[in-house]
């Protein structure tokens, strides 16, 4: 899971250079009717923390997708912290829980964000960003 979190660090960067400003808010189009915001909700010395989510206006809240990602500059890595508003992952869960989520949720969901984010960056040149 690490060299999928150094590859999403790699990846966010691509898309959003200055992605150590707290209340920025970069939004963009990837077709007709598709478009994403990342939001920077807060910034330390050795990490970021990011909103994601889609903002398409057809489709109702709970179908788009929407993400928490930590990016650590210090090592380098961006990992998802929270996916579609449930509350914080786990590194593993014990099959079947309460909430059945699968026994690698965390690291679905991370390659989820590496999928998006290799869909994004041929955008990355349509991002506009807003203070």
């Amino acid at each position: 899971m690490q060299a999928l979190c150094e590859l999403n660090y790699a990846h966010v960067l691509r898309i959003l250079p200055d992605c150590d400003t707290e209340d920025l808010r970069y939004q963009f189009s990837v077709g007709k009717g598709l478009s994403y915001e990342i939001r920077i909700i807060e910034s330390a010395r050795y990490t970021s923390t990011l909103s994601i989510r889609q903002t398409t206006q057809e489709m109702p809240a709970y179908l788009t997708p929407s993400m928490t990602v930590r990016l650590y500059h210090d090592a380098r890595m961006a990992e998802v912290i929270n996916s579609q508003n449930t509350g914080a992952l786990q590194p593993s869960y014990s099959y079947p829980n309460i909430k059945m989520r699968q026994r690698n949720e965390k690291h679905m969901v991370n390659i989820f964000l590496a999928e998006w984010l290799q869909f994004c960056l041929p955008h990355a040149s349509n991002v506009a960003f807003e203070a």
